[in-house]
């Protein structure tokens, strides 16, 4: 009979007959009713009660028995550690059976019990399993160590569990090798800055020699360590590429990719001119045309993970590319992927063979499909110049299909052929002319606005087919509105006589008639210089446009060698890095490619890395000069508006309120005008109100009492202070190099900045402005460097600032785009301000107050934190935070743990409304954090962890 009677229910008493029958003498009852327990236990029964009985089977020879009654363990230890401590003996008794499967057995289920009060009692058994005789055993024992390091680091690192699992290193036996290396990278990953896999020579062989008996999935383990070692020359890289060059041609798909992964970073130090480099390249094409002749998802992976390949080294599969034609049935994601491809291999030799490819795919069935392989065939024409004509033509035959989407694409892409190659294919503008009907997509319709524009005086009917686009202009989307307004403007400058009734007519709509500020300020900026200056406004609207790059797709290089990094791992899949989609970030590693030895330049052709592409050192949040800076850098960088910084930041509170709400419905009472929406210009009350405290003039004793503004404000606040970082380096800002941290200290906040000058010349003149931010912040008095700095010189300064600047909510919020200019240049960088400077000195709320906000802010604005490795206890997490302005309002205790409630606010206005939960002798608290504004928790929370940490 099956095991299927096990999971038929009994009766009533079931819990009280297992137990006589886990009591019984007879060793088959025995096991029939732990069978029984296990089957209830997986349908999800509760049988935690029967925990003693079942802990009493553990003492058998039996192997299935034990096994059993482990798995019951591991299920329920956590709810019955108290329990669980009687299971210990056995624990240990079983790690000296002469068995080696049980030893086993019980080293392994060791480290699934994740009970704090037993892991000490196991470090002497886990020590002799480590060490036993049996190479199955010590396998066992090796990731029992790091399932144990995940539980309490503290404790492996102070048993000596980590050396010697270094030593297992060395082992005999490869599997108990590759099981070290899994553990240590697992735990190396949890900490970063742990140097235990201390790499050498002499262990990267060991490795390489365990590699070769390894399973599978030992051998992807050993090939990841070997990408993250750094080989000392060119010579031991090769040795290394020789070794692992016959993993290309395992069956297991993920091996082959590691393996791909640890060539492609080892090929960065080898010289181009070697043999073993063509070679080398020539040995990895079969293996990844192999992975696509798997199942689809499989292919999928294997195409991400080429696409990133064929962008660091085109040439490994330039002679591949019938292998990426698209088959019938293949899925749409596999489809888009291969065309992607197709476009980065496309060349001169293979052009043909490539566009009848794609011209076939523009009349397939499936509508996305089509558009793309449309967008391939312009793709084509702009990277392979001699194929231009060719491409063209082949467009215009799609057009004559009269399929409407693929007519729109087509125009879409032609468009960008003409910025190309100007003044070559511009006959084709009739035929284009002649759909103009048929369009109906915003890009399609924006593009044959921009041709005719662009084209005017090749049109004879230019201002009829732009007048016609203009009879719906309000319900035209925003690009069409946008490149109709310029078309007109450009068909003004060519054929002024005829067209002046119609450029009034469009500017009127763009400034009178629209509400969107991108229309209206292109609209005034156009108006302005018509009026003004027609010379300029040709000079400006008619100007020489820059030819178009050939791949605008390509992948950051910085990015791309980070990625190639991670090769067969889901960040080659998403082609992000993966602090970019892990939770937290806590323990993800940059990791970036050796650096290139002097014969080996970069392969990448010379468009896709222009000269002097910053070095992405930092990631940059500030948009590209001259983009959205235009308002911060006009640079009239003379002295802001200079005044001692707000006393009390409770004044301005709700002038500023950028994040909506503050606490205006709850306060009830506050004076007029301070609810105003109206940010820019507060109400004279509100003026008047502020006058005197930003003056610092002694404020009334009623005052004083309604705001309480006397507790904390004189006192010197030890706000938590972040060290020094990089905020621009030397290399991209001609030599000046500028360190800061932000600081809030007695009601002030300030910017402390280190200038360094690693150039050749002096440089003077400092100033410095802020754009537009989520809270204002300004700089309340100019930036002084009172001498010239000289080379090698470097300057420490404090500079003020106050919250009264514009408000421009920003994405991150804390973001801070920085422009500062000297006698050189100006230069611009973005950087985060933690939030804390921003915890105003009368934070702190009264219970009733906080009681009835706490419920009057919806549920769904409650956010929840953990906030982890934080050995304090109330009292000191309570002071700790109250130096940075974070308030306890209520202490109480429940069930053992301790709640604390918090409040805090900032110079807007808004308040935040804190539970910390802290459970004693747990590192670990809870944070819920309550707010009007929930965009602000995330970085709050962020707040109290460096706080706490710190």
């Amino acid at each position: 009979m099956t095991d299927s009677k096990y999971f038929t229910t009994t009766k009533k008493g079931e819990i009280f007959e297992l137990k006589a029958e886990l009591n019984s003498d007879k060793k088959e009852k025995k096991k029939e009713a732990v069978k029984k327990v296990i089957a209830s236990m997986t349908v999800g029964k509760d049988v935690s009660a029967l925990f003693p009985d079942v802990v009493n089977c553990m003492q058998t020879d039996n192997l299935e028995l034990k096994k059993l009654v482990y798995l019951y363990l591991m299920n329920y230890a956590k709810s019955q550690p108290d329990m669980a401590i009687m299971a210990v003996n056995t624990f240990v008794k079983d790690c000296e059976d002469p068995n080696p499967l049980i030893r086993a057995l019980a080293v392994r289920t060791m480290g699934c019990i994740r009970v704090d009060k037993i892991t000490e009692y196991l470090c002497e058994p886990l020590r002799k399993c480590l060490k036993d005789e049996d190479p199955y055993v010590r396998k066992t024992a090796a990731v029992c160590v790091a399932k144990l390091h995940d539980i309490n680091a503290q404790l492996v690192e102070d048993q000596g569990f980590l050396d010697t699992l270094k030593d297992l290193i060395s082992d005999s036996n490869p599997m108990v090798v590759a099981n070290a290396v899994a553990a240590l990278s697992e735990i190396a990953e949890s900490h970063p800055s742990s140097n235990l896999l201390d790499l050498n020579p002499q262990s990267i062989n060991k490795l390489l020699t365990a590699l070769n008996e390894c399973t599978e999935w030992g051998q992807i383990f050993i090939l990841d360590c070997l990408a993250n070692y750094m080989p000392k020359d060119d010579r031991e890289a090769q040795s290394i590429c020789e070794r692992v060059t016959p993993r290309l041609s395992h069956a297991n798909s993920a091996v082959v990719l590691s393996a791909v992964k640890v060539l492609m970073k080892f090929m960065e130090m080898l010289s181009k001119d070697l043999d073993y480099y063509a070679t080398l390249l020539k040995k990895l094409a079969p293996p990844l045309v192999t992975l696509l002749s798997a199942e689809p998802e499989l292919q999928y992976v294997a195409l991400r993970n080429i696409n990133l390949i064929v962008q660091k080294r085109p040439e490994i599969l330039k002679h591949e590319m019938k292998v990426f034609f698209v088959k019938y049935n293949d899925p749409i994601y596999v489809k888009l992927e291969k065309l992607d491809i197709m476009i980065r291999l496309a060349s001169q030799a293979n052009i043909a063979q490539v566009l009848a490819e794609l011209k076939e795919y523009a009349t397939e069935v499936d509508v996305d499909f089509v558009r793309k392989a449309v967008r391939a065939i312009g793709r084509c024409a702009i990277k392979v110049e001699q194929s231009a004509e060719r491409c063209v033509s082949t467009l215009l035959d799609l057009i004559q299909t009269k399929v409407n989407y693929v007519v729109q694409e087509a125009i879409v892409v032609i468009k960008d052929i003409f910025r190309k190659y100007p003044n070559k294919y511009e006959s084709v503008i009739a035929t284009l002319c002649e759909n103009l009907d048929s369009l109906d997509e915003p890009e399609a319709r924006a593009a044959m606005i921009w041709i005719v524009g662009e084209y005017a005086e090749r049109i004879d009917n230019a201002d009829e087919l732009l007048e016609s686009f203009l009879e719906g202009f309000h319900d035209e989307s925003t690009q069409v509105q946008l490149q109709l307004l310029t078309a007109i403007v450009k068909l003004f400058l060519k054929k002024p006589t005829e067209t002046q009734e119609l450029v009034q007519q469009v500017l009127s709509l763009a400034t009178q008639d629209s509400d969107n500020p991108d229309l209206r300020d292109r609209g005034y900026i156009y108006w302005r210089l018509l009026s003004t200056d027609p010379v300029a406004a040709k000079e400006v609207v008619l100007a020489e446009k820059p030819l178009i790059s050939e791949e605008t797709d390509l992948i950051e290089p910085t990015l791309l060698d980070e990625l190639i990094c991670y090769i067969g791992t889901l960040a080659s899949v998403y082609h992000k890095p993966p602090n970019a989609f892990v939770e937290g970030g806590r323990g993800v590693v940059h990791k970036s490619l050796p650096p290139r030895t002097a014969s080996s330049e970069s392969t990448e052709s010379p468009e896709t890395a222009p000269a002097g592409a910053p070095a992405g050192d930092q990631p940059d949040v500030i948009p590209a000069q001259g983009d959205l800076l235009g308002d911060l850098l006009n640079l009239d960088l003379g002295p802001p508006v200079s005044g001692p910084p707000l006393a009390a930041s409770s004044v301005q509170m709700g002038a500023v309120d950028l994040l909506g709400g503050g606490l205006d419905s709850l306060m009830g009472d506050e004076p007029e005008g301070i609810g105003d929406s109206n940010f820019g210009a507060p109400s004279a009350s509100v003026a008047a109100a502020t006058a005197p405290t930003r003056l610092g003039a002694p404020i009334s004793s009623g005052l004083s009492d309604l705001f309480d503004l006397t507790s904390g404000v004189g006192t010197l606040s030890g706000s938590y202070v972040a060290p020094k970082a990089v905020w621009l380096p030397a290399m991209k800002a001609k030599g000046l190099e500028i360190s800061g941290t932000f600081t809030r200290q007695v009601g002030s906040i300030s910017m402390d900045l280190q200038l360094t000058n690693k150039a050749l010349q002096v440089m003077t003149d400092f100033a410095i402005q802020f754009n537009r931010n989520s809270f204002g912040l300004a700089p309340a008095a100019p930036l002084q460097v009172h001498s010239p700095l000289s080379p090698n010189q470097t300057v420490e300064i404090s500079l003020p600032l106050n919250t009264v600047g514009s408000v421009m909510k920003m994405e991150p919020l804390n973001n801070l785009q920085v422009a500062v200019k000297n006698n050189i240049d100006v230069f611009y960088f973005s950087t985060l301000y933690p939030l804390h400077v921003l915890f105003v000195e009368d934070g702190k709320m009264d219970r009733q107050m906080f009681l009835a906000t706490w419920k009057d802010i919806p549920n769904e604005n409650e956010a929840q934190f953990q906030i982890r490795d934080c050995p304090l206890n109330p009292e000191a997490a309570s002071n700790k935070l109250q130096s940075s302005n974070i308030f306890t309002v209520a202490k109480r205790n429940v069930e053992g743990q301790d709640m604390l409630y918090q409040s805090l606010k900032l110079t807007n206005g808004i308040w935040v409304l804190a539970e910390l939960r802290i459970q004693p002798g747990n590192p670990s608290f809870t944070l819920s954090l309550k707010c009007r504004a929930p965009e602000v928790s995330q970085h709050v929370y962020q707040a109290y962890e460096t706080i706490l940490k710190n």
